[in-house]
């Protein structure tokens, strides 16, 4: 789960007509026709459904509008770029998951199953929620360079054809026999480090390779930027690492000489050209050099209230 938070509050119930909340809908997501639906079957929301161009511009204009909370339907990519157009605005971001694997709204405790969260985009208490950026672009999840960016574009040719998990092994599997190696320039805390590499990695907050939560964020684990970067250029030790990091974890990889690992608040990463980024799976040109850094706190997202400590609980 993401790190816990400065402060929670209540919002309001909804009641009135002109206090609905705007819901936007990605109307290119494979599940927009049923989240129009479950919306437009109450009266809490005001149903907004755009194409992908319009999300940012539309959340803008109901928040200038006066809406003090919004809600935003769709996948990570969708959600990415709603908080980007609420970084600077004082409106709150509520959540309907509606893309493959939904990443931020799990690790917050957002349910996947529509009734929950529609309750708790109504109910749901707030959190500060700390976000990357990447030369001004907001990711909430991960962003990298180098192999996954070629890994995202052999699966998503593959993923009609053999469904998505299928779709990923074998984009795998390509990727590890065609491994390119990149030359980049890491600076972290002041100082240079180059490396020959067919991968960097950099996740909002601490995040674990070890199966079963390969590549999800670490429950309390440290906030920052994590950053990793594989330093071996073998297609053999490539795959050792791979099969290390899923058995014992980041940590133990972290130790050898074949990854390095880094906690930051702000890292620049420089290469010799233009090159395609990652930003929460979706793939974004860019010009370098890549300046990363960490917002805390940027974005007040509608959460279910946290578990109390252990022994905390009163008798009833």
């Amino acid at each position: 789960m993401i790190p816990a938070p400065l402060s929670f509050r209540r919002h309001p119930r909804t009641t009135d007509v002109s206090e609905r909340i705007p819901a936007i809908v990605n109307i290119a997501s494979g599940s927009a026709e049923e989240a129009r639906k479950v919306l437009e079957a109450g009266d809490a929301f005001e149903v907004h459904a755009v194409q992908p161009d319009a999300i940012a511009r539309t959340v803008a204009e109901v928040v200038d509008a006066g809406a003090r909370r919004v809600l935003v339907s769709g996948g990570d990519g969708t959600i990415a770029t709603a908080a980007a157009a609420l970084l600077e605005r004082p409106a709150e971001l509520a959540i309907l998951p509606g893309g493959t694997l939904n990443h931020f709204a799990r690790d917050l405790g957002v349910s996947a199953e529509a009734s929950e969260a529609l309750e708790l985009a109504v109910e749901g208490t707030l959190r500060g929620v700390d976000v990357g950026l990447v030369n001004g672009r907001v990711f909430l999840n991960t962003s990298s360079v180098g192999a996954y960016t070629r890994f995202v574009r052999v699966r998503e040719r593959l993923e009609r054809r053999f469904g998505y998990r299928l779709a990923s092994a074998l984009a795998a599997l390509r990727i590890l026999f065609q491994l390119r190696l990149l030359a980049v320039e890491l600076e972290v805390d002041g100082q240079p480090r180059v490396y020959r590499t067919p991968l960097v990695f950099i996740g909002v907050g601490e995040r674990e390779l070890q199966l079963p939560s390969l590549g999800s964020r670490v429950p309390t684990g440290r906030r920052g930027l994590h950053v990793m970067v594989v330093r071996s250029r073998s297609r053999a030790r490539l795959l050792a690492i791979a099969l290390s990091a899923a058995a014992r974890g980041v940590h133990a990889v972290s130790r050898t000489p074949e990854l390095d690992s880094f906690i930051v608040e702000r890292c620049r990463i420089t290469v010799r050209r233009s090159l395609i980024v990652a930003l929460d799976g979706e793939l974004v040109p860019m010009r370098a050099p890549l300046d990363y850094e960490l917002r805390r706190d940027a974005l007040h997202v509608v959460c279910p209230a946290p578990e109390p400590p252990p022994g905390d609980a009163r008798p009833s």
